[in-house]
């Protein structure tokens, strides 16, 4: 499938049709949106928005008073959203930006039979939700902030749908070094990679690589025929070479105090 396939079919099954797990799902007329439970750092998303630009400004009011009384939420713009202007419309809400981000995709069916040669790092599975701390400790190391939050929820997920989420830890001299993790979606043929943090003194001798590798090994086990993941301008030139393709852009809006309406 080319980039302009995969992305309407990702649409369709992860955006529009979002599935559920721990976050419940609501669909309005051009709208898709998640709430989640604590731990969740947010109380949730707007992943999905295909809104006329006359019912736009209605739509996004109605989308603040919903999230209003549960808290802090993430609207997700991607490039090819409507209306053209939903940017510049959330911004005047007081929505704040984060970085834009490169959607890429990796089809298992076309990649070279050598990408699934074994990694040679050691790389593990985190199967106790007790595990979790060395997450917490490499991603506090890397961006130099708590991840305490990070660690309640992934173990939340851990406990609540095992079967929904894969926490991964590579070793560097016997200690973990790299940390990534991935969401799976019964029924669905797309699997979401996120993580792949590095402590600074280990990078350059392939955990990352070796961490995509081990999620996509599993993803190819369960049936998932795509990978996605929303990349960083760091990681994006390492997910080409493994063969990642770009399917668009996106940017995180956040509305962290609703202003008055």
């Amino acid at each position: 499938m080319n980039p302009h396939d995969i992305l309407a079919l990702y649409d369709r099954e992860m955006r529009a049709n979002a599935p559920g797990s721990l976050a419940a799902v609501y669909k309005q007329p051009g709208l898709t949106y998640l709430t989640m439970p604590p731990p969740s750092p947010f109380a949730g998303w707007v992943i999905y928005t295909r809104l006329d630009p006359m019912d736009a400004d209605a739509a996004i009011q109605s989308t603040l008073d919903f999230f209003k009384p549960i808290g802090e939420f993430e609207w997700k713009v991607y490039d090819h959203d409507t209306p053209a202007d939903l940017k510049v419309r959330l911004l005047a809400r007081g929505f704040i930006p984060d970085e834009v981000e490169t959607v890429v995709a990796l089809d298992l069916e076309q990649v070279p039979p050598e990408f699934w040669q074994s990694a040679a790092a050691d790389v593990r599975r985190v199967s106790d939700p007790r595990g979790l701390a060395e997450i917490n400790r490499i991603e506090s190391a890397v961006w130099g902030e708590s991840f305490a939050d990070l660690e309640e929820s992934l173990a939340e997920e851990m406990r609540a749908t095992p079967e929904g989420i894969s926490v991964y830890l590579a070793y560097a001299g016997g200690q973990p070094a790299s940390c990534a993790w991935a969401r799976f979606y019964p029924g669905r043929q797309f699997a979401e990679l996120y993580g792949g943090s590095t402590l600074p003194e280990q990078r350059g001798k392939g955990l990352y690589t070796a961490l995509v590798k081990a999620r996509a090994q599993e993803a190819r086990q369960r049936g998932v025929r795509f990978l996605v993941v929303d990349a960083s301008e760091m990681s994006r030139p390492v997910l080409e070479k493994l063969g990642f393709v770009v399917l668009t852009h996106a940017q995180a809006f956040v509305m962290k105090a609703n202003p008055a309406s």
